[in-house]
């Protein structure tokens, strides 16, 4: 009975080992570490978080399972492809555990694209959003100025594309042209780029460096991944607020990113903005010939046609003496009537005057000219009067005038003193200038002609010579080929210390004889 309520104590362990939480939390840690040191895991891009410590926290998923994936800040820097929600992605990294809540996770070193379909869906959707922005309607788009004075021109400075521009740029027509230098590729593209149209816009007008008046973005052709910095955002964005017309020569003709949907014109290679920028200044130059002699020949035609036209009214006319005919008869009336009418005016005119000399009297005609005279001392009082007042304002305005003129005199000849100081000094700069310019050109002159003469040495045949050839002539003249050389009576051997001559004719070859060619030594 009392065995049965006797106490048996803690059941017995068995040979399992004990472990703290912590230990059993670092010994998985360890193995999964140690099995997964580097792993690439495919999968579609789920939650994607960046706090501020620029750490970038995304889920990996498929239909069936979940992966939380970290990268840290120094690797998202180098990534050319940043992982967005909805992108399938090969993830290249590392397995490890979050001991602290009891989950495993993946720290990611390198995301790429699951292939070009997944880059192209991303591509796709962030065309359809920036054009829902407006940034690729054709309203907001610029004219490209006709002939810019200055070009930007925003790509490597080491690369081809660079030459090539300025090439057709010399070629068709030079222009002032500014180099931005930007890297056309991997992580640090789409700032570099975006950076640069920003700049270009913030130069202010007038000021030492000339602000362009139409921009190139150039990059020579690619893989979609290589040409991937010109479809980012920032970029797209810094192209469509630029207030200086854009050209975007971006790859090879069948390439398209989205800068090209932003820019103000595209161009399918660089050499072709080049062209599109500038236009050829020898075709400019011929039409404007063409343009002047069909003006010199409508002038003339002009003239001819209206001269023709001119003479061809003047047949029509009448003759002078037909026209002259009738006034002239009239005027022969007139004057036949013109004796009798003088008469007749006279004696009127006479006759009027009898009757009014007989109502005119000395005394007042006297009367008259003492009130006219009255009139006239009263006026001329008055005209004194204004005139001594008039004369005396003008007096005291010429004072003033003359008061002012005099600082002013003396301003303007000390300013007149400086400039002539002036004039002198700049005259004698410019003396020195010309004293010393006719030294130097003849000296760049004489370097000049003894590299040509260098040229013409190294270029002559006579060095060839020296290389173990020789010149034959026939008869005088070079002999080019062989049936020159059996028609020449005289064969002529030039080598490098000196002339053979040999037998022409005669020197040829016995048919059918495998000897040597039997000739004569002069």
């Amino acid at each position: 009975m009392n065995e049965l309520f006797e106490d048996d104590g803690p059941a017995p362990q068995g040979n399992q080992p004990e472990y703290t939480v912590s230990e059993l939390s670092g010994a998985v840690k360890r193995v999964i570490e140690g099995e997964f040191g580097l792993v690439r895991v495919r999968g579609e891009v789920g939650r994607v978080s960046r706090p501020a410590s620029g750490h970038l926290y995304f889920d990996l998923k498929d239909d069936r399972s979940v992966i939380a994936a970290i990268s840290w800040k120094g690797q998202v820097a180098k990534m050319q492809v940043r992982p967005e929600e909805g992108m399938e992605v090969v993830a290249t990294g590392r397995m490890t555990t979050f001991p602290g809540q009891s989950k495993y996770q993946l720290i990611v070193d390198d995301v790429a694209p699951a292939g070009a379909g997944a880059l192209m869906a991303m591509l796709e959707k962030r065309k359809a959003a920036l054009g829902a922005e407006g940034l690729f309607d054709a309203g907001r788009k610029q004219l490209i100025p006709y002939l810019p004075k200055v070009i930007g021109v925003i790509t490597s400075p080491s690369g081809a594309v660079i030459r090539d521009i300025l090439h057709r740029l010399r070629d068709r027509f030079p222009r002032h042209v500014l180099i931005w230098p930007v890297a056309v590729q991997g992580q640090d593209c789409a700032a570099q780029v975006a950076a640069a149209i920003r700049g270009f816009n913030a130069i202010a007008p007038g000021g030492p460096i000339p602000r362009p008046d139409v921009l190139i973005v150039a990059r020579g052709g690619g893989s979609l991944e290589d040409l991937w910095g010109f479809n980012e955002e920032i970029v797209v964005r810094a192209a469509a607020a630029s207030d200086i017309p854009l050209i975007s020569a971006v790859g090879h003709e069948t390439d398209t990113t989205l800068i090209d949907y932003a820019a103000d014109l595209r161009a399918p290679t660089p050499t072709a903005a080049a062209e599109l920028a500038v236009p050829v200044r020898l075709e400019l130059m011929a039409t404007l010939d063409a343009l002047g002699a069909r003006l010199l020949r409508g002038t003339v035609q002009g003239v001819t046609a209206r001269g023709q036209r001119l003479r061809d009214l003047a047949r029509a006319l009448p003759r002078l003496e037909t026209l002259l005919a009738t006034p002239r008869q009239r005027l022969d009336a007139g004057t036949s009537r013109l004796g009798a009418a003088l008469g007749l005016a006279v004696a009127r005119k006479r006759g009027g005057f009898d009757r009014i000399a007989g109502r005119v009297q000395p005394a007042l005609l006297r009367g008259a000219l003492a009130r006219q005279r009255d009139l006239l001392q009263a006026r001329e009082e008055r005209l004194n009067r204004a005139m001594a007042l008039r004369a005396e304002r003008r007096r005291e305005r010429l004072e003033a005038l003359a008061g002012r003129l005099s600082p002013a005199l003396a301003r303007m000849l000390g300013d007149a003193g400086r400039k002539v100081s002036d004039g002198r000094r700049d005259l004698g700069r410019l003396a020195e200038r010309l004293e010393a310019a006719p030294t130097v050109r003849l000296a760049r002159l004489a370097d000049r002609l003894e590299a040509l003469d260098r040229t013409r040495l190294t270029l002559g045949y006579a060095q060839t010579l020296k290389r173990g050839y020789a010149v034959v002539r026939g008869d005088g003249a070079v002999v080019t080929g062989k049936a020159a050389a059996e028609r020449a009576s005289v064969l002529e051997i030039e080598f490098q210390d000196g002339r053979v001559s040999l037998g022409g004719r005669g020197t040829k070859r016995a048919k059918g004889d495998g000897g040597p060619e039997q000739g004569s030594l002069f």
